[in-house]
């Protein structure tokens, strides 16, 4: 997860929080948690960026809209992730 940007884990973390969840979900739920409106040009070539490294896989709901998955290489990468930050933070 070294090579992602904050922004990014943020999306990876709501995707892996939810089934299948559509571009605007996964939008609004970083919006409630930052508290400030994400732009499609912020949004989107972000999560295209997690499909690319293999993090999330994209899919089409319908035409007009696409879901994004976490991949076992995702959940892969979460899972280091805790594991490092637990060893300098115990709550």
């Amino acid at each position: 997860m070294h090579d992602l940007t904050g922004f990014q884990r943020d999306l990876l973390y709501v995707i892996a929080g939810a089934d299948r969840p559509s571009g605007q979900t996964v939008k609004d739920e970083v919006e409630q948690y930052y508290s400030s409106e994400i732009n499609h040009g912020r949004l989107y070539p972000n999560l295209d960026t997690l499909v690319n490294k293999s993090l999330v896989e994209k899919g089409e709901l319908d035409r007009r809209t696409n879901y994004y998955a976490i991949t076992d290489e995702g959940r892969e990468r979460i899972s280091e992730r805790r594991e490092w930050e637990q060893q300098y933070v115990d709550l």
